[in-house]
């Protein structure tokens, strides 16, 4: 590549590459490079064997050559996980996270119109827990940087903003279920608690997510 500018963000830089190459008359790189919210979680890329470059401490949008050194080798891959498989190039098909949300990532239920926040039975401290669980944005981060591929972070996240709330508890246990056996059908690995996941997210989220998902999941399987 000719030389960049030290202020071009890594996606800037795909760009250029992809403008040489197809001046060249060569195909350009195929990567997503849709972001959600702002986080860059939708770049499905290994940056120096680190989801999005959170090593360098950005997401790989505020990623900028600046970061690097001049003649330095930048190894840029796919996500690598058996449930999100290689589209083309640097994209990676992650429909798995809408298949486990439509298992049971939902309340199915009529709650009516919306109360008063004042009125709804829950403490302040459930309340903080669950929309912090709910802030997970599913960018698959968490499974990137799993040695094992788990969807568990963010299957733990989305059963724990319900479970934590009146409204998701009369579906709870058939929820932690579906979920999860949706997650192993779709070729995720298992949670061995290395906290990768927890290092990678963007959005901070915790992994006593995950043990309370395993709670609610034992609890669901020893009243069936």
């Amino acid at each position: 590549m000719k030389d960049i500018p030290t202020d071009t963000s890594f996606l800037e830089m795909l760009d250029i590459l992809n403008e040489q190459l197809i001046n060249a008359g060569e195909e350009p790189v195929v990567f997503d490079h849709d972001c959600r919210e702002g986080i860059c979680g939708m770049c499905s890329l290994y940056i120096n064997g680190h989801p999005h470059g959170p090593a360098t401490g950005a997401t790989t949008c505020q990623l900028y050559m600046r970061r690097f050194k001049d003649g330095e080798t930048i190894t840029v891959e796919p996500w690598r996980s058996a449930g999100f498989p290689v589209i083309r190039d640097l994209m990676v098909d992650r429909r798995a996270y809408d298949k486990i949300m439509q298992a049971g990532g939902y309340v199915s239920i009529n709650t009516g119109g919306v109360p008063d926040a004042n009125a709804i039975p829950i403490s302040k401290e459930k309340a903080d827990l669950a929309m912090d669980a709910a802030s997970c944005i599913g960018c698959g981060a968490c499974v990137a940087a799993c040695k094992n591929g788990s969807a568990m972070l963010f299957v733990s996240a989305k059963v724990s903003q319900l479970a934590l709330l009146p409204q998701g508890q009369v579906e709870a246990a058939r929820r932690a279920k579906a979920m999860l056996s949706k997650m192993d059908e779709l070729g995720f690995g298992n949670c061995t608690n290395t906290r990768a996941c927890e290092a990678e997210c963007p959005k901070c989220i915790s992994i006593s997510n995950i043990a309370r998902l395993n709670r609610e999941f034992i609890a669901a399987k020893l009243n069936d």
